[in-house]
């Protein structure tokens, strides 16, 4: 695994020569998904196996990382750990898009190098939840029995509207 992956890619090139690419990628220079993280510390690290089959040219393979974001319930921090595996078809027009097989995603290129941190970057954002949460809960708010009377007592006094008619029933007025 390398510890730094090149930052322009020409996918087809690397699908022709069938070549591979592991290593990791630094979550703060992943610039649109960094916002969204109270943590941009960590890595993502990436498995991509480039390859042709007639004029299909592909790409394959995993990225993983453990995000740091912000629990839409409680607001505080937690890990969100992403493991997506990719099947990527390379085109280079919509109409070469609408003739991938189901199993494959468009990534379309031009002519030329791309940035691998774009792609990896893509997968991390559609992988991730829209409102992260803790799987377990995370507000548990614990009265005492007591002070729990207390507010039910206090509730049913000030907010019945007609407690004025329960005094008149045990007074006895008609």
């Amino acid at each position: 695994m390398l510890d730094r992956l090149p930052e322009l890619i020409d996918p087809l090139s690397f699908a022709d020569k069938h070549s591979e690419l592991s290593g990791q990628i630094k979550l703060k220079s992943l610039s649109r998904l960094a916002p969204l993280l109270k943590d941009d510390t960590g890595v993502a690290t990436v498995d991509f196996f480039f390859s042709r089959q007639g004029r299909l040219a592909s790409i394959e393979g995993k990225i993983a990382a453990t995000l740091t974001v912000e629990c839409q319930n409680c607001l505080n921090k937690m890990e969100l750990h992403i493991e997506n595996n990719i099947k990527l078809g390379i085109v280079s027009s919509l109409d070469e898009a609408d003739r991938l097989p189901e199993d494959y995603e468009p990534l379309l290129v031009g002519e030329g190098k791309i940035p691998l941190k774009d792609i990896v970057e893509d997968e991390l954002l559609l992988a991730m939840p829209d409102f992260p949460r803790h799987l377990e809960a995370c507000l548990k708010v614990k009265v005492s029995n007591d002070h729990q009377d207390d507010l039910n007592t206090e509730q049913s006094n000030s907010n019945n509207p007609f407690s004025i008619l329960a005094k008149l029933k045990h007074t006895g007025v008609k």
